[in-house]
C-alpha cells in the first residue's frame, strides 16, 4: 500500500500544488494549440486495483477513467483517476494521477517515453501526495524497460527506484499475451525491497472494448512490508473502453 504511516512529509504540499497547476496549464496549452492536437481517454472497471503487485483497494473492485491530450512534437498531458482504499486512519478513497510527458519514435525499432507523474489523494486527512520521474524504452512495440525514481516514494521522505522489464506477444488478431517482472528498491523507506511479476491475457472484444485477465505475484519481502492481505498472489479481471 502506498501510505507510509511513519514518514509523511507535510512540507511537500506546496510543490504538489505547483505541479498540479503546471499539469493543468500544460493540458490547457495542448488543448488550445492550433496544430496537431489529439485527444483520447479510457474508462475501466476492474475487480481489484493492483499497482506494482500490491492491491490499492483491499481487493475490492475499482472504477477508473483517464483523459489525454497529445501534441507535436510528442508532448502530452493526462489526468487519470480511481477509487482506492488505504488504512482507515488516512480516509483515502480516491486517487488522481497528473502526468506531463514526452514520447518519441527514436528509430524503426526503438521508442521512448519520459514523464513526470504526480499521485494525489484528494480525500485524505494526511498528506499522501508524491511525485515520480518515469522513463520507458520500447523495442519493436514488443519489449520494454521501465524505470521510475522518486525522492518521496510512496508518500514518504525516502528515495525509491522502480525497474520493470516486460514483453508483449500477439496471438492472432484479437488476443495478446503480456508478461512483466518488476523490482522496487525501497531500502530508504522500509529498509527492504521486493520483486513482483505479472502475466496477462488481453482480448480485443469489439471496438472500443477490451478484456484483461492478469495474475499477480510478489515475493515474501512484499508481504513483510505491506502485509499478507495487500501483497502475495491475486487475480485481476478488467474491462476497458478506449476512445
Amino acid at each position: 500500500m502506498r501510505f507510509i504511516r511513519s514518514r509523511v512529509d507535510i512540507s511537500r504540499s506546496r510543490p504538489a500544488h505547483l505541479l498540479a497547476s503546471c499539469t493543468a496549464i500544460g493540458l490547457l496549452t495542448l488543448g488550445t494549440s492550433a496544430q496537431a492536437v489529439t485527444a483520447g481517454g479510457s474508462v475501466a472497471l476492474t475487480s481489484d486495483y493492483v499497482w506494482r503487485g500490491t492491491t490499492q483497494t483491499q481487493g475490492d473492485p475499482a472504477v477508473q477513467a483517464g483523459f489525454t491530450l497529445s501534441g507535436d512534437p510528442g508532448f502530452y498531458g493526462s489526468v487519470w483517476g480511481s477509487n482506492v482504499e488505504f488504512g482507515p486512519e488516512t480516509h483515502a478513497s480516491s486517487e488522481l494521477d497528473l502526468t506531463l510527458g514526452w514520447a518519441a519514435v527514436l528509430s524503426d525499432a526503438w521508442s521512448l517515453d519520459v514523464n513526470l507523474l504526480h499521485y494525489r489523494y484528494p480525500s485524505t486527512t494526511v498528506d499522501l501526495n508524491w511525485t515520480e520521474l518515469n522513463g520507458r524504452l520500447t523495442y519493436a512495440d514488443r519489449y520494454w524497460l521501465a524505470l521510475g525514481y522518486s525522492p518521496e516514494a510512496l508518500g514518504s521522505d525516502g528515495d525509491g527506484v522502480y525497474t520493470q522489464l516486460g514483453a508483449r506477444f500477439l496471438v492472432g488478431e484479437t488476443l495478446a499475451l503480456e508478461a512483466a517482472a518488476g523490482y522496487y528498491a525501497l531500502d530508504d523507506v522500509y529498509d527492504d525491497s521486493y520483486w513482483h511479476a505479472q502475466a496477462s491475457a488481453v482480448w480485443k472484444v469489439k471496438a472500443p472494448f477490451e478484456l484483461r485477465l492478469t495474475a499477480h505475484a510478489t515475493d515474501p519481502a512484499a508481504e513483510r512490508m505491506f502485509g499478507d492481505e495487500l501483497a502475495g498472489s491475486r487475480i485481476e479481471a478488467a474491462v476497458q473502453a478506449s476512445f
